[in-house]
């Protein structure tokens, strides 16, 4: 590392918020690759954030932005070492203002802090992945996560409204704004979402808000196959309704969450439907009740309903254990957040019946299936012996090779990073892999922000 950069980062930030000979946990993220920085720096403004990457990009270390560390993919991995850009100490809500349903706030600010701060003025952050607990919005900005809502609501790009983006030689820009609608220029703001920290790092963002809806339900429904757990949802559908997020699983993963936490109540079956609604009072207890009718006429063998927060929290949490339960099989979890048109959902879950059959693999399913973004989770029991590795990228292969033919999509919330980066080709046309070099040159001609992914 530069000793005079170093140097000029201690006296600007201070020596604790400049880190050498870091701990492993600045390495990777959940992703099982990791190579180790020779510096973190903990910049706590945007003055600092746009000092650090202007004296890096100066002397030509490459930096890698990191949120909380929860991607899949990767994302944060600094593969040619150099600098980690650790914007977790920049975590202030700035403004909630209910006048003009907007929050503006700091990259590190944990998303359920958001939402729960939102909440209390009676306002609704609807973007909520799976680690809501843990994850933060910057990390959301980055990868455009989605989560269960995204199927009433859409996805973090859908609640961004303007940015505060720090380019990779330290300018500073500002994109969009507080209004709920802008059509002036080029959207930059959609252009930096879903960037992957190759494009710049935010340090603020204005997000759009929405009433909290003042009722919900849940209900979990079992199935006795997977099959009829989705052919089920294309009932859902073909009835009308648009709920706020329509949930699946099968059955290696109920097993893994059943030995996870056996005094759970777990719907019975081999397959589960978890469904959610909301909105006024009347309308969704009308829902849920044609809902819950639809399920038994598709062959659920129980249904709980849940009506009161506490209740749909408490079924919420049985679902967020899964991704935990799977780890806890002791195998490794390849989590593949593939995509298939919704017309593919049967398809996809008889496909993945077959991989497992053919591989030898466990292969865990579950997700959004409203949308058709379901967690393909390839469960292996030895990652780092390469013949079996090499075992798992064939079934890797075949997976995204039939998502691909389908007219489907290789990640729909994690991002590329570097675990799909041997996919990427395959996924986007030649023309498409030039017009991202294209935009990555011109705003990092020297290749030295978030270096070694995908373009």
């Amino acid at each position: 590392m530069n000793a005079a950069l170093v140097r000029k980062l201690r006296k600007k930030l201070g020596a604790a918020r400049v880190l050498e000979n870091p701990p492993a946990e600045f390495a990777s993220d959940k992703w099982f690759a990791s190579r180790a920085p020779e510096l973190v720096v903990f910049p706590g403004s945007t003055e600092e954030t746009a000092f650090t990457l202007r004296e890096a990009y100066r002397v030509g270390i490459p930096v890698t932005p990191r949120g909380a560390g929860y991607g899949y993919v990767g994302g944060c991995t600094p593969v040619r070492g150099g600098i980690v850009l650790c914007l977790d100490r920049m975590k202030r809500i700035l403004e909630i203002n209910a006048a003009d349903f907007v929050a503006v706030v700091e990259p590190g600010v944990v998303t359920g802090d958001l939402q729960n701060a939102a909440r209390r003025k009676g306002l609704f952050y609807p973007p909520d992945p799976a680690s809501l607990k843990d994850c933060s919005i910057g990390g959301n900005i980055a990868t455009n996560a989605g989560g269960p809502r995204c199927l009433k609501y859409g996805v973090t790009r859908n609640y961004v409204l303007g940015l505060t983006v720090v380019l990779p030689d330290g300018e500073v820009v500002r994109c969009g704004g507080r209004t709920h609608k802008n059509k002036t220029g080029f959207d930059l703001v959609g252009l930096f979402t879903g960037s992957e920290g190759l494009l710049g790092v935010v340090t603020q963002a204005t997000l759009r808000l929405l009433p909290h809806p003042p009722a919900r339900a849940v209900l979990s429904a079992g199935f006795p196959t997977i099959e009829a757990a989705a052919k089920s949802i294309c009932a859902v559908f073909s009835g009308g309704f648009l709920p706020a997020a329509l949930e699946i699983a099968d059955e290696f993963t109920l097993k893994s969450a059943r030995a996870f936490n056996p005094k759970a109540e777990f719907p019975p079956g081999r397959a589960q439907v978890l469904i959610e609604v909301d909105g006024q009072a009347p309308s969704v207890r009308s829902e849920a009740a044609a809902l819950a009718g639809i399920l038994k006429k598709t062959g659920a063998l129980g249904i709980r309903k849940a009506a009161t927060p506490t209740a749909c929290e408490a079924l919420w949490g049985l679902r967020r254990l899964y991704s935990q339960s799977l780890k806890s099989t002791g195998l490794k979890k390849l989590n593949e957040d593939i995509v298939v048109p919704r017309g593919r959902l049967v398809d996809l879950v008889k496909f993945a019946a077959r991989l497992q059959k053919r591989h030898g693999f466990p292969v865990a399913c579950f997700g959004h299936a409203g949308d058709g973004n379901i967690h393909v989770n390839i469960m292996v029991a030895d990652i780092e012996n390469p013949s079996v590795r090499k075992k798992a990228e064939r079934a890797l292969d075949e997976l995204f090779a039939q998502v691909l033919a389908w007219g489907g999509a290789i990640t729909g919330e994690h991002g590329i990073g570097i675990a799909k980066k041997p996919w990427w080709n395959a996924a986007v046309s030649p023309q498409t892999r030039e017009l991202h070099k294209t935009i990555k040159s011109a705003l990092d001609p020297k290749g030295l922000l978030n270096p070694g992914k995908f373009t």
